[in-house]
This record gives C-alpha cells, sequence and structure tokens, in this order.
C-alpha cells in the first residue's frame, strides 16, 4: 500500500483543492493546453464548442469544456520553470493522486499537454512569423538539480556549458513523440534553450550587462551534427523533464514573434499566436 502524504506536503485549500492551482480532479480534462500569460486562456477557450467549467488562483487560470466528446482544459501557468515545477506537480497530483486519503493511486493516468508560447528566434534562418515545435530542450535553470535523473542524452548541456563557460550542467529533454507527430509540415521542428529570465539570461541588457560577454556569438558557434539551437523561451526545459519523470505527454509549440541575430519583432505577434493556436486545434483538439 501506498504511504499516506502528510499535509504539509500535499496541499490542499478548504474545499479539498488543490493548493496553487485550486482545482479539484473533475475540472480537467485529459487533453491541456497551456499558456503562460492568463489574459490569453480566454483567446484558446474561444475556440471550444462548450465550456462548463472556469476558475482562478493566482496566475493560474482555468477554463474546461468541450470540442466534440473530447473534454478539454485551457490553463496559464505564468512564467518561468519554478511555475512550471508548481503546475506539473499539482496536474499531476489531480489524476495520480487520491486526494481524500492522501495516497498515490495504483493505476497511473497519463495526459496530454500543448504548451502554446511565444518565442524568439537565436537562429537568424527562422523568420518572424513563423511556428516552431521544440524537438529537445535545455534548461540553464537549476530546478533538475533537485530531481532525480532520468535516462535522456545530455549533449547539449554539455555543449552549452562548455561554449559558455558556466559553472553548472545545463539538463537537456524531449518532447512527446507521440504529439510531436501530429504537428503539421508548415511548423519548424527546432532545439530550444529554455532561460531562468528573460534580460541577461537571454542575453538581453537595459542598465545591466549580461556577465556573459559575447553571448549570441558564442552560442551560434555551437553545433552537433550540424544542429544549431533554434530558440530561447522560458518554461519547455522544465515541462518536458518534468513530463518524464511524471509520465506524462508534453510537446511544446512556439509563436516566433522576435529574431534575436536579425533585430527583428513580429509586427502583428497576436496573428501569429492565433494561428499557432488554430494550427494546435487542428492537429490535437
Amino acid at each position: 500500500m501506498s504511504q499516506i502524504i502528510p499535509e504539509s506536503e500535499l496541499i490542499l485549500n478548504k474545499d479539498g483543492s488543490i493548493y496553487h492551482l485550486h482545482l479539484h480532479p473533475d475540472q480537467i480534462g485529459d487533453i491541456i493546453f497551456s499558456v503562460g500569460d492568463p489574459d490569453r486562456v480566454a483567446h484558446v477557450s474561444q475556440y471550444f464548442d462548450s465550456i462548463d467549467f472556469k476558475g482562478h488562483k493566482r496566475e493560474f487560470v482555468t477554463h474546461t469544456g468541450r470540442i466534440g466528446d473530447q473534454r478539454i482544459s485551457a490553463m496559464s501557468t505564468g512564467m518561468g520553470t519554478d511555475n512550471i515545477e508548481i503546475f506539473m506537480t499539482e496536474i499531476d497530483a489531480l489524476v495520480n493522486v487520491d486526494l481524500v486519503n492522501r495516497k498515490v493511486k495504483s493505476n497511473h493516468r497519463s495526459l496530454k499537454i500543448i504548451r502554446l508560447g511565444t518565442s524568439g528566434a537565436l537562429d537568424p534562418d527562422i523568420p518572424v512569423g513563423s511556428l516552431l515545435a521544440s524537438e529537445t530542450a535545455v534548461g540553464l535553470d537549476t530546478l533538475m538539480q533537485f530531481y532525480p535523473a532520468f535516462e535522456e542524452n545530455q549533449e547539449w548541456g554539455k555543449v552549452i556549458q562548455e561554449g559558455l563557460s558556466l559553472g553548472f550542467l545545463p539538463y537537456q529533454s524531449t518532447a512527446s513523440n507521440l504529439l510531436l507527430e501530429k504537428i503539421p509540415s508548415q511548423f519548424h521542428r527546432g532545439i530550444t534553450l529554455t532561460a531562468p529570465g528573460f534580460y541577461a539570461p537571454q542575453g538581453r541588457e537595459i542598465r545591466l550587462a549580461p556577465r556573459i560577454s559575447g553571448f549570441f556569438e558564442k552560442l551560434a558557434l555551437l553545433q552537433i551534427d550540424g544542429k544549431r539551437l533554434s530558440n530561447f523561451e522560458m518554461e519547455t526545459a522544465g515541462y518536458y523533464a518534468m513530463a518524464k519523470l511524471l509520465g506524462h505527454d508534453v510537446l511544446s509549440l512556439n509563436a516566433i514573434i522576435a529574431n534575436r541575430p536579425l533585430k527583428k519583432f513580429d509586427s502583428e505577434p497576436e496573428k501569429t499566436i492565433d494561428r499557432m493556436i488554430r494550427s494546435a486545434f487542428e492537429s490535437f483538439g
């Protein structure tokens, strides 16, 4: 028998909902479209046939409804892999832990989670306004220093550690093949770099200069078997690593609204984001 999980570890609200997400198990679907921005949840759920639940707490907004016979959710996570750790852990607990008895269920349930995010291209050949699916993601954050190791090739982590002279080894993880094979041909496929911040960790300078000089030049030199890093964002590696450990299928889709080497920004980013959302629904909804 599984052990009882203490109240201090699995925290529930007074109504029995999971602590941060403020959700009960029956309030999420088997397919979840996740976004960073809480305001973007309604942009996703407008394409549902019906909505039967809306809830929010902090930056976590949830709309659940149906497309045809399929129960589906749109949820926001906020930014960063720290939020993704909370999101993935609590979503998993909703389906794989008996919250009343505080015990792990004997039958594992796997969710399908599709991240719909914005991103900046690192590769000058990936144009602004394009769509990209992250085949592989490499985390520049330290989230996976606190979790068990998982069996995945870490060659990109090692190349980036050496190329940027980092004092830690970035972690590498991959998308769900089950979901990746369903994306349409108009999506680029790429190797995504997940940064722990928006400014210096992505080579931006406002008043504080990044500690790593020649950031883009160093990243541009990095290749494995002719492949280069494709884009920057702030969540994908955390999603992929947590999904591997918890047994869920996750795919990160990216609306490329900036090209960093070319210093270009999308003049109509909302149209690019909407095209990504509609493409995701055609593939997975």
